[in-house]
Formats: C-alpha cells, sequence, structure tokens
C-alpha cells in the first residue's frame, strides 16, 4: 500500500491585489485540513476572465509581500514562469509530477466549481488533485447536471478523506466570510482612498511604490 505524504493545498488567482479574503481563506484550510502548506499561485493570463491590470510580476511581488511572516503559505510562481494561459490542469500535473506520493488539494468558491466543467479538461483535474470548496454560509448546489453528478460520485464528509488517496474527492469547508474584492481595492486605490485592513499594509506599501491602481482608469 503507497504510503503517502501530508496534503498540499492549492490556491490560485489573479491577486490582483491580494488580500485577506485570499490570505484568510488559505490559512483557515491550511488549519482545518491538516495540510503540509498552501500553495499560493498566482496565474500568469487569466482563461475566464479579463487580463489583470498589474503585471505579473507585480501580482506575483504582491503574493510574496503578503505571506512574508506566514510559513504556512508558499508563493509559486510556476504559472509566471510558464507563460501563456494558465489553465489549472496544467498546474496540477506539474505538482503532481513533484509530488507523486502527496494529495493534492485545489482550493476554490462557490462559483468556480458550478463552472467547473467549462474548465479545461477538468476530468482529467480530478484525476491529480481532490477539490476543496471554500463556502460561505447560504450556497446553492444544483440538483441536475454535471456538477450534481460529480457531487454524487466523489462528495466526501471530513478531512480525513482528502489525506487517503492522491485525488479524485470533492469535501465542502467552511471558511469566515471577508467580503473584499479586489476590484474594490483597486476603486478604492485608483481616487485616492487608503484600502488599508483590507490588503496587508506591505502589499499597500509595494502598490504606493510602484503606483499600481492610481492611473488604471478603473
Amino acid at each position: 500500500m503507497q504510503k503517502l505524504q501530508q496534503a498540499i493545498g492549492i490556491l490560485g488567482g489573479t491577486f490582483d491585489p491580494i488580500h485577506f479574503g485570499h490570505l484568510r481563506t488559505a490559512l483557515e484550510l491550511y488549519q482545518a485540513l491538516n495540510l503540509a502548506e498552501v500553495r499560493i499561485i498566482p496565474c500568469y493570463q487569466p482563461v475566464h476572465r479579463k487580463l489583470p491590470i498589474a503585471t505579473p510580476e507585480q501580482r506575483l511581488a504582491m503574493a510574496q509581500h503578503a505571506v512574508e511572516f506566514e510559513p504556512a503559505l508558499k508563493v509559486d510562481d510556476c504559472e509566471i514562469q510558464r507563460k501563456g494561459p494558465s489553465y489549472s490542469i496544467d498546474t496540477v500535473e506539474m505538482l503532481r509530477k513533484k509530488n507523486p506520493d502527496a494529495p493534492l488539494c485545489l482550493i476554490i468558491g462557490i462559483d468556480a466549481l458550478l463552472g467547473f466543467p467549462s474548465w479545461h479538461r477538468y476530468e482529467e483535474i480530478l484525476l491529480n488533485a481532490h477539490l476543496v470548496i471554500a463556502h460561505r454560509p447560504n450556497y446553492q448546489l444544483p440538483t441536475t447536471g454535471i456538477v450534481a453528478d460529480l457531487l454524487k460520485q466523489r462528495l466526501k464528509k471530513t478531512p480525513s478523506d482528502l489525506h487517503e488517496c492522491l485525488a479524485g474527492n470533492i469535501l465542502f469547508h467552511p471558511v469566515t466570510p471577508l467580503e473584499i474584492s479586489a476590484s474594490y481595492i483597486r476603486r478604492q486605490i485608483s481616487i485616492g482612498r487608503n484600502p488599508r485592513y483590507l490588503l496587508p499594509d506591505s502589499v499597500y506599501k509595494y502598490i504606493k511604490q510602484h503606483g499600481i491602481y492610481s492611473l488604471s482608469g478603473i
């Protein structure tokens, strides 16, 4: 029987900019799911949304500043280095090769789950990783369709299920509902308002130093 290593969390996004909503979700799931770490992975080029305002290098730097003093969270630049459209399947396949004995837990929100069948090679993602759905109260799940079928086949009840095999399960886990949006932060900065307490001070300092968002026409 294969002896598995401690599971690794994966949280991808544009992080334009990274904020406390992202960071608190990552830390809470790290603790609740007994993960070895959570990889924060800024995308190079998002597939399902418009291009970020900050450059890939700036978004990577902001993420690095955000987690500088939190050893549970590690910034991974694999998508920045790879360039091109950032498909999750490419990232989980790469991490699977590098971590053949560790379960991988791809952290997504409920909205992303509802759109999961539109993801590039979505079925292969579940061959390489579990899905952890960071949810908030009062979410609605479909009763028919591909997502409903996936939940019937793969939904698990406890975090321990993520540690017993390398991939293929789906787990819902609640997180603190911090209603913070990157677009709101960008708007506040663009009109000269202080976004402090929505994102780490180190990130805001970097944004001011490099003039990000202030002249973006948001």
